[in-house]
């Protein structure tokens, strides 16, 4: 089969187009035929090394995939060749595991292209146990860009960040895969968004998923804007993707008592913040990773309902994978970018 395979860490130029051994469907597991395959800021920095040095060469990555079974193993019912599925993108590997929550508490819980080999291929063995049917009516191109982002952005917004109907919200880094995704989860709750975007091109696509305020960070102050969206009050609820000195900004923009829920390291992996703001408005500081299949099947609903659409940005061939993390590491991706396996 052919997989986009990296050798080292590196720049994007290490993602080589190359031949690899299809795998076998060992016992109780699938081999899914991969249709799209999701591209995430994760996987670039995976790529780089700046994750994890714990992986091996030569290494496939890719968490996300829509695709159908083309192959079962021994012990495995409920599926039948030809079936529409979507593998789950991290899950536990201990059986004593599965019913942790969220999943990612789980010791054994491993991310598919972090740990295993990934979706980057035309062909990827999963456990039957975390591969789920495909009930979303979407493209394979469209469903590719919701493994990851979904149930990270319905657990931040609708179960860390406990948002509901009339609540106002700052998500950070709005037009980016999850952030996008959050502001959608958001309006599906009934609650009011503002949104940050670093040009007025992005801020375009953030109004229409619904942002009621749109925060242009490099023309203006993140806080001052809110207090003037919410005439002083500070936001309910700030879901915080980018990290780093945003985090001062989120925690100054909530209200008293309001949460903070920190979901991503984008601009920086330290955050410096005033304790006295932060301790005596009481307010709350929360941090999510990921979810659970249940917060998958509840987008998946909404996507259904028409409450939450997918935001394709490009799909491009996996031969150009290497062009795709330059986009990504470019930051020139509004929403997501799949890869297709099987483009000429």
């Amino acid at each position: 089969m052919k997989a986009a395979v990296i050798r080292s860490f590196g720049g994007p130029e290490v993602l080589r187009y190359e031949d690899v051994e299809t795998p076998r469907p060992g016992s109780g597991h699938i081999l899914v035929k991969i249709l799209a395959a999701g591209v995430n800021r994760l996987d670039h920095y995976l790529r780089e090394g700046s994750v994890t040095q714990d992986i091996s060469f030569p290494h496939v990555l890719g968490s996300d995939a829509a695709g159908e079974v083309a192959d079962i193993g021994e012990g495995v019912n409920g599926f039948e060749i030809g079936d529409r599925v979507v593998p789950v993108s991290g899950y536990p590997t201990e059986e004593d595991e599965y019913k942790v929550s969220p999943l990612a508490l789980a010791p054994s819980w491993r991310l598919t292209g972090m740990g295993t080999w990934g979706t980057y291929a035309q062909f990827i063995e999963v456990p039957a146990r975390w591969t789920l049917k495909d009930e979303s009516g979407l493209t394979p191109e469209e469903l590719a860009t919701l493994p990851t982002v979904m149930p990270t952005g319905v657990r931040a917004v609708r179960v860390v960040g406990e948002v509901k109907k009339g609540d106002r919200v700052l998500i950070t880094a709005g037009s980016s895969g999850t952030g996008t995704l959050a502001i959608q989860v958001a309006k599906a709750l009934g609650a009011e968004v503002a949104a940050t975007v670093r040009d007025d091109a992005k801020g375009e696509l953030t109004k229409a998923l619904g942002a009621d305020c749109v925060i242009n960070t490099r023309k203006e102050n993140l806080v001052e804007r809110i207090q003037q969206w919410t005439d002083g009050r500070g936001v309910d609820v700030a879901i915080d993707y980018l990290g780093g000195d945003f985090v001062a900004q989120s925690i100054d923009a909530v209200k008293p008592r309001g949460i903070v829920v920190v979901a991503g390291f984008v601009a920086g992996t330290e955050a410096t913040f005033n304790v006295r703001r932060f301790f005596f408005p009481q307010k709350q500081l929360r941090g999510t990773m990921s979810g659970d299949v249940a917060d998958y099947q509840w987008g998946i609903e909404q996507v259904r309902a028409g409450r939450i659409r997918p935001v394709l940005d490009r799909a491009l061939p996996l031969r150009e994978a290497a062009e795709a993390h330059r986009l990504i590491a470019s930051n020139q991706v509004k929403g997501n970018l799949v890869l297709l396996p099987w483009a000429g």
